[in-house]
């Protein structure tokens, strides 16, 4: 089985700060890195770290081989990544001493994806495959009609966050995964509550609190707790988290076990700079045992 992950592909621009710029401010940091990143790049590397095939769908420039090199080296299938005259897609990335970020994001390529390109991507899936996207990217619609009427498990991580994005796609959903203050803003905004929204399964990720899961179809709503860990960067954790509880679910595992395995993953995630670049591998998560 595979997932096939619509997804955008960045390069994250790292600056440590002493803490999170305000406005009007002038900053130094103190160091500064360039990795691979993308909410969309950030999963793949995830499903694929986690041992499961998975396709990333995707476009960079021609300032971006690099990246498309990298994700190769870690495992995805890279032949529907096209190289486009759009630039490549970057992130500005602070992080503080408390390892608390702020990011300022240019799509780029990105949002430059046709339903033409996605259709000719999603020609080789089957039923028994997954399909992945988060809102980084252009054809969200069109892409989760194409993956739902194949057959497709449709998978939508709701960030960034944009409440009419969600609702738009909300019909052809098998799953959504969103944070806390997300599902906040979904309820607010369709003034449906989480367990009657037309979706089976919602994931919604409590930071420090853990990890809600609500199955609309037999009336579930459990609670994971968090895995205590002193994080020193949040970046890309939900990422990590999210990548790996598709890849879990692929591997036909249960919803709770995957949902600890993302939460593994997760918790280690924190625990290092960096994003795609050192996301845990099935061994760390597996040697770590936490929680």
């Amino acid at each position: 089985m595979t997932v096939f992950n619509l997804g955008s592909i960045n390069a994250d621009l790292f600056y440590q700060v002493p803490h999170l710029l305000a406005p009007g401010e002038t900053l130094a940091s103190t160091e500064h890195s360039r990795g691979l990143g993308g909410k969309g790049a950030n999963m793949s590397v995830a499903v694929a770290r986690a041992a499961v095939r998975v396709v990333h769908i995707g476009a960079v420039g021609p300032d971006g081989r690099w990246a498309v090199d990298r994700l190769l080296e870690y495992g995805v299938d890279t032949r529907h990544i096209l190289e486009i005259d759009v630039p490549t897609g970057h992130a500005i990335i602070m992080v503080d001493d408390h390892g608390e970020n702020a990011i300022v994001l240019y799509p780029g390529a990105n949002r430059a994806l046709t339903e033409t390109h996605i259709s000719a991507a999603l020609g080789e899936a089957t039923d028994a495959d997954t399909f992945l996207f988060q809102n980084e990217t252009s054809c969200q619609v069109e892409s989760a009609r194409l993956a739902s009427a194949r057959g497709l498990r449709v998978v939508y991580a709701a960030a960034p966050f944009d409440a009419s994005a969600v609702e738009a796609v909300l019909p052809m959903l098998d799953m959504l995964v969103m944070n806390a203050v997300e599902a906040e803003q979904l309820t607010k905004a369709t003034g449906i509550a989480l367990t009657d929204l037309p979706v089976r399964d919602v994931i919604v990720t409590l930071g420090g609190d853990g990890c809600r899961w609500i199955n609309t179809d037999d009336g579930t709503d459990r609670t994971f707790p968090a895995i205590p860990v002193t994080p020193v960067d949040t970046t890309g954790a939900g990422d990590t988290f999210t990548g790996y509880l598709v890849a879990g679910l692929d591997r036909g595992l249960p919803m709770e076990q995957a949902i600890s395995l993302g939460q593994q993953a997760g918790a280690i995630m924190v625990t290092r700079h960096g994003t795609a670049d050192v996301i845990p591998d099935l061994k760390d998560v597996q040697d770590a045992r936490l929680g």
